[in-house]
């Protein structure tokens, strides 16, 4: 599998836009797949300069029903005329944070044909399947931290992760990891974990948060994984669990690649 960051919370090019959200575009088994589109059309301009052609796209997914990763699918639908484009059932929730912001997709597509509604599991082709977990017990008890959906916390039922199993590996990519990280590393035992743990509230030099990002710290190495991190992971959390976890964590800013 290849893959390269188109945007994130940074980026390690200063011809590059960085903004608080998340894309990425992949190459696994014979498909090419955008994963999120950022929360504006940042994430295109930075593709063409990375010489990634969005017009051949022939899979998008959209890790939840929020704007830091959805709020650019309307440039990408103008884009690419042909990719199906795979969200929860429940993607258009109410969402809102902690000051009572909307802060979920844009309402006016949720009638576009080439949107493709999943439900708890949904097999894309050979070895690339999407799932909502909403059913599995969390060893490790998660918080909203204020967002809400439809008027209450937000429980993420409109979060979804996609498996790639490619050359005997398994890859996970997540938006945000808001059922929590160490929940989703037991259920999936991936090689390889990509995207966001949703640690940026956290303060580590609060003793409470601090004992949090200590027992993830903790569980994570306990998983034979490799994970990269970036976006809502927060950077000085993430300074903060490099220090515990070593190279086994890597942060992914916008403009870099990697094949796995």
């Amino acid at each position: 599998m290849k893959l390269w960051m188109l945007l994130e919370n940074t980026s390690s090019a200063a011809a590059l836009h960085a903004e608080h959200g998340l894309s990425c575009y992949l190459e696994a088994n014979e498909h090419k797949i955008l994963f999120d589109t950022g929360q504006s059309g940042a994430f295109a301009d930075n593709a063409k300069a990375m010489g990634v052609d969005l017009s051949q796209v022939d899979i998008c997914i959209l890790s939840l029903g929020h704007y830091d990763h959805g709020g650019g699918l309307r440039r990408f639908l103008n884009l690419n005329d042909q990719a199906p484009v795979y969200l929860s059932r429940l993607a258009f929730s109410d969402c809102r944070n902690a000051s009572g912001r909307y802060i979920g997709l844009e309402e006016s597509l949720r009638d576009s044909e080439r949107l493709i509604f999943t439900e708890d599991e949904t097999v894309l082709d050979r070895g690339l399947t999407l799932y909502s977990c909403n059913g599995r017990e969390k060893s490790v008890p998660t918080e909203a931290f204020g967002l809400t959906a439809g008027g209450r916390p937000d429980c993420f039922l409109h979060e979804q992760y996609l498996l790639v199993e490619e050359r005997g590996k398994r890859i996970l990519l997540t938006g945000c990891s808001h059922k929590g990280i160490v929940n989703l590393v037991s259920w999936f035992r991936p090689d390889v974990l990509i995207g966001g743990f949703h640690f940026m509230k956290l303060d580590p030099e609060a003793q409470k948060d601090a004992a949090v990002l200590d027992g993830a710290a903790e569980a994570l190495l306990q998983f034979h994984t490799r994970y990269y991190t970036g976006h809502c992971t927060g950077l000085a959390q993430y300074e903060y669990l490099r220090q515990r976890m070593g190279d086994r964590l890597e942060y992914l800013s916008t403009g870099q690649s990697m094949e796995i």
